[in-house]
This record gives structure tokens, C-alpha cells and sequence, in this order.
């Protein structure tokens, strides 16, 4: 999985507090219990002495299975003795054990060799909060999107999109080129199969950002007065981000501001991200004609040429369910 570096180290300190937390407040439970309950610390001392004899035993050829048999069964009576004792004073018999939030992997992120479940939850979460989509993916995915407001040959054409677009999230790879043009009115979708794609592929392991087209110039803006210096964006963007993610989704073409120094950095994004391979997803409410006069021959010819075009068809979803 080519998890986004950031977003590994991000959730390695998040599991790395929380495992520190679940230490500490076991040995604050021992040190309280110990001045409370009388026989407490002779137990604690206890325990750990037979478990540094397992420890002993299991880096030691010279111990045999029965011994090492007593020992475990030894620390399994004087926890069970601890555990009363707790129980006998009002507390859980569990008390000062250490508890993790995951037991599995006692927080490390880590089973052996292999990641952990709660790791790779972690890290999904991580992505979707660095692409942008916090709010949006909670509802929009490829489960709740309704083919029920499309008709006819509208409907058609819209199953035929999820499914395409279904394909290419399931599928998606670091060698993945493919880049979409999504146009069409405003309502019919465009944005929730966006976010649709952007979940599959970040929940499999993949860097994505999903952001508006002023948002994104704005980094750019944000990079030409700090001279190329890699300034970070409010939103932790930069130019270099959004040239090397993995799946770059940019949302509103042609609702930006258009000026030279826009249509420039459009058009640098757009060009660098085909020569690197990278794969690219725009929405844009502009026809084929409107993108040709609004933008230079250079950008309509790479989105016309580069990206594979989807019309999205049909009557305002919104609208329709807002008579509803």
C-alpha cells in the first residue's frame, strides 16, 4: 500500500500516545491501589517476579516445559489472587491492567510483521481528513448514490458512469494514468461519485486530494509570493502535493477567476500531471465549447485529448429532492 508518509508518521504518534497513555494510567491504578489496599504491593512484586522468570524461560534452552509450566501457572494464581483482592475492595478485578484501545496489537500499529487493523483504519481516516473530505464522505459513496432521479436514457448513461467509475476505484494503482473530465449541469452528481472514488481509493492505501479549483490556484497564488519556497497552503497543501498525490480531484472548473496567472497555473498542473502519469479527476459545469473559449488551446487540448470525457445527465438531483 503507498500510504501517504505524513499521514503514517501522523498515525504512528497518534498510536504511540495512546499506547504511553494506557501504560501510564495502569501504573498510576498500581501506585494508587498499593497505598489503599494492604497485601497490594506484595502481590505486584510477586507477579513481577514470575514474570521476569517467563521471560527467563522463553530466551533460556536450559529450562524445560514443566518448568516452564509452573511458572505460567503460578502467574496465573497470583493474578487470579490480585484480581480478588481488587474485586474485595470495590474495584474491577481488571483494574491496573494495562488496557489498550487495541488489544490485538497493544497499540503498536503492528501484529509481527504485518499491519494492524486499528493501524490501517487510522491511516484511512488520516486520508480522508488530508484529501479534504471529511464531511462530504460520511454521505457520499458509491452505496448511497441513487439511480432513482435519473430516467430513460439519462438513467442509462448514469449506470453506465458508476459502473466505469466503480472499475477504476477497484482497480486504481500507483501506475494508474487514467484521467476523468466529469461534466455536465449542476446536481447530477458530479460531486458525489467524485467522493465516491476518492473513498474507495483512499480506504485502499492510496494518496488523494480533493479540493476546489480556487482553493488549489490559491496554493499556487500562496507559492508564486513566497518565491518557490514550498509554502504550506492553510489547507497543509502544496504545489508539490498536488503535483505528486496519487489522485488529484479538482472540483468546480471555471468557476475560478480567470486571468493569466490562473490559466497558467492550470495549465502547468494539468500538463506536469500527465507527463508524471498521475491521475487526475475534473468536474466542471462548462461544455466543450465554453471550456474552449473561456481557457487556452493548450488546456482544452490536454482535457479534450489526455482525459476521458463523462457526461452526466439529467434533472437537478438536488432540486428534486428538495421537492421531496
Amino acid at each position: 500500500m503507498a500510504y501517504n508518509r505524513d499521514n503514517i508518521q501522523k498515525v504512528k504518534e497518534l498510536l504511540n500516545a495512546r499506547r504511553s497513555d494506557a501504560v501510564s494510567t495502569s501504573m498510576r491504578r498500581k501506585a494508587e491501589m498499593e497505598a489503599r489496599i494492604p497485601g497490594y504491593a506484595e502481590l505486584e512484586n510477586a507477579l513481577a517476579g514470575t514474570g521476569a522468570r517467563i521471560m527467563q524461560a522463553a530466551f533460556s534452552h536450559t529450562l524445560d516445559d514443566a518448568t516452564v509450566a509452573a511458572i505460567r501457572e503460578d502467574n496465573r494464581r497470583l493474578r487470579e489472587q490480585k484480581g480478588a483482592l481488587l474485586q474485595r475492595y470495590g474495584y474491577p478485578a481488571d483494574y491496573t491492567d494495562i488496557h489498550y484501545t487495541c488489544e490485538a496489537c497493544s497499540d503498536t500499529g503492528y501484529r509481527g510483521i504485518e499491519m494492524c487493523v486499528c493501524m490501517r483504519r487510522e491511516l484511512i481516516q488520516a486520508g480522508v481528513e488530508s484529501a479534504g473530505l471529511a464531511s462530504l464522505i460520511k454521505t457520499q459513496s458509491f452505496e448511497t448514490f441513487s439511480l432513482d432521479f435519473y430516467e430513460n436514457h439519462d438513467r442509462i448513461i448514469m449506470e453506465n458512469n458508476v459502473r466505469r467509475l466503480r472499475q477504476f476505484a477497484d482497480t486504481f494503482s500507483a501506475d494508474t494514468s487514467e484521467s476523468w473530465l466529469f461534466a455536465g449541469a449542476t446536481g447530477l452528481g458530479k460531486t458525489h461519485l467524485s467522493t465516491a472514488v476518492a473513498g474507495v481509493v483512499i480506504s485502499r492505501g492510496f494518496d488523494v486530494i480533493y479540493d476546489s479549483v480556487q482553493e488549489i490556484l490559491a496554493v499556487y497564488e500562496e507559492d508564486r509570493f513566497s518565491h518557490g519556497e514550498g509554502t504550506q497552503h492553510q489547507r497543509g497543501r502544496t504545489v508539490e502535493s498536488l503535483l505528486e498525490c496519487d489522485l488529484l480531484i479538482m472540483d468546480d472548473l471555471g468557476t475560478e477567476l480567470t486571468n493569466q496567472f490562473t490559466v497558467s497555473s492550470l495549465y502547468s498542473m494539468i500538463n506536469t500531471r500527465i507527463n508524471r502519469g498521475k491521475s487526475t479527476i475534473i468536474n466542471t459545469n462548462l461544455t466543450q465549447s465554453e471550456i474552449r473559449s473561456r481557457y487556452t488551446d493548450r488546456i482544452a487540448s490536454r482535457l479534450f485529448g489526455e482525459y476521458k470525457p463523462l457526461l452526466f445527465k439529467g434533472v437537478d438531483v438536488r432540486a428534486q429532492k428538495l421537492r421531496k
